[in-house]
């Protein structure tokens, strides 16, 4: 398939003119590979390198591993299709987000591998929402989307069948193969049969208010670990008596790249999703 065309099909299905989003200004470091487009917006085409695109590989975020793994079959005329055009180390706090490997981003050049991002696009309410997905694959109806962020829905309320937290967070776990945690603060029962998901960093007062005024009890999110940043989010959810469960920033974003491997699949193309490895210590 034509580059552009592809590109044309991604701007409509998830693309609006009330999203914006911010990456760019962090990004000096990799700036000679960015394409002006993605310096003025932060969204969509970040490395314009491909006029022909025979595969789309996805991934969460453009690391070393998933960029290495592209470049280890060889090929080339090929898109890698990312969550995050940066990579998440809470570990290195407080610069949370670091760049891409220029050197690999050099061989992405010479190979002729795009790179495309959809960061508030994913985020917002819809099929392949990092959400919506994440709450499917747990078991949870989707009903309601909530929590604006730059021009997105990132939040849904939905049903679930099972009736208390800690079952829901030995569901959680099998799902995604690790432990999660679990900041028990209200009662063990799920009030109402409802739950809040809002996959990667949705550990906010916020958000968190959202769920007071619908009286839900639970909250699925990514990213929970107590530091400056979230305190005040822990103690909100405390005093409303909120459970909060978390299965870091990977693991609750990376069902909406798997899942927009049949996007692609529907346009014709190849599409393979690369797996990476959850921060435990987002928890």
């Amino acid at each position: 398939m034509e580059a552009t065309q592809l590109y044309k099909y991604l701007e409509k299905d998830f693309i609006t003119s009330e999203m914006s989003d911010d990456w760019a200004q962090y990004m000096d470091s990799v700036a000679d590979f960015l394409s002006e487009n993605f310096k003025k917006r932060s969204m969509g085409l970040v490395c314009d390198f491909a006029t022909e695109i025979n595969k789309v590989y996805t991934a969460v975020f453009p690391s070393e591993l998933v960029m290495q793994k592209i470049l280890d079959d060889g090929i080339q005329d090929v898109m890698l299709f990312v969550h995050h055009p940066s990579i998440w180390d809470i570990r290195k706090a407080p610069k949370v987000f670091y760049q891409m490997d220029k050197k690999l981003l050099q061989q992405f050049k010479d190979r002729r591998i795009a790179i495309y991002n959809l960061h508030v696009p994913l985020d917002n309410f819809g099929n392949y929402s990092t959400s919506v997905t994440l709450a499917k694959t747990l078991g949870i109806k989707p009903e309601k989307s909530f929590a604006p962020y730059f021009g997105a829905l990132c939040g849904v309320f939905g049903k679930i069948n099972c009736t208390t937290v800690q079952n829901l967070k030995n569901i959680f776990q099998k799902i995604v193969n690790h432990e999660v945690s679990l900041y028990n603060y209200g009662a063990n029962d799920i009030n109402k049969g409802t739950v809040a998901v809002v996959a990667g960093g949705g550990n906010d007062v916020g958000i968190l208010e959202d769920l007071v005024k619908v009286e839900v009890n639970t909250f699925i999110t990514g990213i929970t670990a107590k530091s400056n940043h979230s305190e005040k989010a822990h103690e909100f959810a405390k005093k409303h008596k909120i459970n909060i469960i978390g299965g870091t920033h990977y693991s609750t974003e990376k069902f909406a790249c798997i899942s927009m491997i049949d996007y692609f699949k529907k346009l014709g193309l190849l599409s393979e999703f690369i797996e990476d490895e959850p921060i435990i210590e987002d928890l």
